[in-house]
């Protein structure tokens, strides 16, 4: 049997464009002499639909839509493909998240998810009953077991403390194997995470080689809002060794013969990864299709001189070409001259159109507008705050002018811990560095500039500053980023707590410090664009935390 793996790019809610695409990879998959061709989890309607599923008209033209791909596909050619299916019991929610199997014109048999996620984007539970009864698909004289992305995560490890050793009571593959199948299809919507590409990989290799089965994973790849999908979807030999892995963020079709999968030629052991290669192709992808599938082509972004605004401009660059973008440079007078000049030698270099506009006039004229109601009060944060948000204003008058898409250019370190404007830096309709630490965008930078100086030197060596009042430093405010991030990294991703965080070696004192500030800037984080993730825990859908409270 010849099993093709079509790891494509949906669009949520494009039934047309989304069986258009299936259909025509269906044909490759068959003219490449294909059995069965495997698609990921709803890929009808694209991952993650949300609320969507909430709409009776949603759902009824998902199942239409999978309806009429059956009687559209070749003769011969079976097709397994995710999308919601209707749960005709009297009691449990009202959908199942399922795998259709289409065969000759019609709809032949599905498979429903057993282990429905509940954890950081994850809340499944809210729109999916989950499987409790478990069948085979018999088809060309092989016995299959079909699962759905989380069914084999069911002895997936933890990555903080507070947490159970296992997950799950229920083992989905554990029960689908006492049928005895030949081999395990998994459709995925697995979201990217740069740190555990490896733990992925290690889910797929440990359940073939337990279960002496061959294992074909499709997941889907592209981005939709927040999320990055990476694709990777890959085939994983009975010994526990990788068959192949198809491409990162990008589409791909791969046909593998069964037999030669089960004597696993050829296999790799493990496939190790450039974690900043893959938060650069990552969220040069989250750009590429946050744009595309909004139906906008061009971005806007203010140009410090900094390290943020030279990393998200590299990036939206690659992803969206240097003709589509259009920056601003705004000094005020507490702006270095190097920093004017490095930012206009980078724009240079990449191309890109750029406009100087001081902001010296419109300070000073805000200062003096104010002065009845500040007094005689000495200058300040409030003075700080200002320069930020005019510098927005431009950058939101050019956007609304030529229907552009701002960039917002913080990044995971300053927003944790408050180190930004509300209304100023802050704002923006994609927040592109917003889940990496400041050591990885210096580490970004790096990679960025591996074949030649794309971002000057001078942005990447000197000390890190707003710029906002003068001789102002980062460090007059924050820790060393080394440090800060290393903290900030355990309470937010590994949710230890300051007890926890101290025995790691870190200062109680500063530690709690740290603590506080992210704790009590939750309210700025409400009101930030969405943030391209690209960690296993990053601020946006995946991490609710009240904003009124004490803790």
């Amino acid at each position: 049997m010849k099993i093709a793996l079509a790891q494509l790019n949906f669009i949520v809610g494009d039934f047309n464009g989304n069986r258009s695409l299936i259909l025509h990879h269906v044909q490759r998959a068959k003219a490449g002499g294909a059995d069965l061709v495997i698609f990921s989890e709803l890929a009808i309607c694209g991952y993650p639909p949300l609320d969507l599923l909430e709409s009776g008209f949603f759902v009824d033209s998902c199942i239409r839509s999978i309806s009429q791909l059956a009687k559209e596909l070749p003769a011969d050619t079976g097709v397994v493909i995710g999308g919601p299916e209707y749960n005709e019991k009297a009691e449990g929610k009202l959908l199942y998240n399922s795998a259709y199997f289409l065969l000759n014109g019609k709809i032949e048999q599905s498979f429903r998810k057993s282990l429905l996620p509940t954890y950081d984007i994850f809340d499944e539970y809210r729109y999916f009953e989950p499987n409790r009864e478990f069948s085979i698909l018999e088809y060309k004289g092989k016995k299959i077991a079909v699962t759905i992305c989380e069914d084999l995560w069911d002895d997936q490890p933890v990555e903080n403390r507070f947490s159970r050793e296992r997950l799950y009571t229920r083992h989905p593959l554990e029960e689908l194997m006492k049928s005895g199948p030949d081999f395990v299809i998994n459709i995925a919507a697995s979201p990217f995470a740069a740190s555990r590409m490896g733990i992925k990989q290690h889910i797929f290799t440990n359940k073939a080689k337990k279960h002496q089965v061959p294992v074909f994973m499709v997941n889907q790849v592209g981005a939709n809002t927040e999320l990055i999908f990476e694709g990777g979807s890959l085939i994983a030999s009975p010994n526990g060794t990788v068959y192949q892995q198809l491409s990162l963020f990008n589409e791909d079709l791969f046909i593998a013969d069964l037999d030669d999968v089960k004597r696993s030629t050829p296999g790799t052991a493990e496939i190790s990864y450039d974690r900043i290669a893959l938060m650069n192709d990552g969220l040069a992808l989250g750009v590429r299709d946050y744009f595309q599938k909004s139906g906008f082509t061009k971005a806007t972004l203010g140009m410090s001189g900094g390290i943020d605004s030279a990393v998200t401009l590299a990036i939206a660059t690659q992803a969206l070409g240097s003709e589509n973008l259009h920056i601003l440079m705004m000094p005020s007078q507490y702006s270095s001259d190097h920093s004017v000049a490095d930012s206009e030698q980078m724009a240079k270099t990449l191309g890109v159109r750029y406009d100087i506009l001081s902001i010296r006039e419109l300070f000073d004229l805000y200062r003096e507008v104010l002065k009845p109601v500040f007094g005689n009060r000495p200058e300040d944060v409030s003075e700080e705050n200002i320069q930020s948000r005019i510098r927005a204003t431009l950058l939101m008058a050019l956007s609304n002018k030529h229907g552009h898409i701002l960039l917002n250019t913080s990044n995971k370190s300053e927003t944790a811990v408050g180190y930004g404007t509300l209304y100023g830096d802050m704002a923006g309709g994609l927040s592109v560095l917003g889940d990496v630490y400041k050591v990885d965008v210096y580490a970004l930078a790096k990679y960025i500039n591996r074949h030649q100086e794309i971002i000057p030197e001078n942005i990447i060596t000197k000390p890190p500053s707003a710029e906002l009042r003068p001789g102002q430093k980062d460090a007059d405010s924050l820790p060393g980023y080394d440090v800060l991030d290393a903290i900030l990294e355990l309470y937010i991703e590994k949710r230890y707590s300051a007890e926890q965080i101290a025995e790691e070696g870190f200062d109680r004192k500063l530690t709690e410090q740290v603590i506080r500030m992210v704790n009590t800037s939750e309210y700025k984080r409400y009101q930030t664009p969405p943030i391209l993730r690209i960690s296993s825990k990053a601020f946006g859908v995946g991490r609710r935390i009240p904003i009124v409270g004490r803790y």
